[in-house]
């Protein structure tokens, strides 16, 4: 959740929530007060049955490479789901992408070579893509790979 309350049935999941429906499942989605919200809907492979609800607000962050901090969100055969916490100035060594990968950028500006990427932007990275990150400000970005 982006911003604002979403609610079903199971609760109320104010912004900074992560939740993870599984394939086939069904709700009665709302909203009393409104919401934004980033949706990704027939995305997972079938046999990935797990629901996941994280209030990334709270939960902790855990030490990454360099400067990086990681918050785990879900994982799936060769499909990870984190968030990623870049500190002021960080630089990230050129790498390449396994099942390509998709960021949400939602907070900050992520940058690489191929260009700038202002909060609200998402992207998407074939398999095999390649790229050398940084950024020049305090940046959250929500990051998928392994799954193209």
């Amino acid at each position: 959740m982006l911003d604002g309350v979403f609610s079903d049935e199971d609760g109320d999941y104010p912004a900074g929530t992560y939740l993870r429906n599984p394939p086939g499942s069904r709700h009665a989605p709302h909203s009393d007060p409104g919401c934004t919200l980033f949706v990704k809907l027939e995305q997972f492979a079938p046999e990935d049955r797990d629901k996941v609800v994280v209030d990334t607000r709270s939960a902790p962050f855990q030490p990454g490479i360099g400067g990086l901090r990681v918050l785990h969100l879900h994982s799936f055969g060769t499909e990870h789901t984190a968030l990623v916490h870049w500190p002021v100035g960080e630089h990230f060594q050129p790498h390449r992408h396994w099942g390509g990968e998709e960021i949400l950028v939602l907070s900050g500006e992520f940058i690489d070579e191929h260009g700038r990427y202002p909060a609200g932007t998402w992207m998407r990275s074939p398999h095999l893509s390649e790229h050398n990150p940084w950024v020049e400000q305090e940046t959250l970005i929500y990051v998928k790979t392994g799954h193209l």
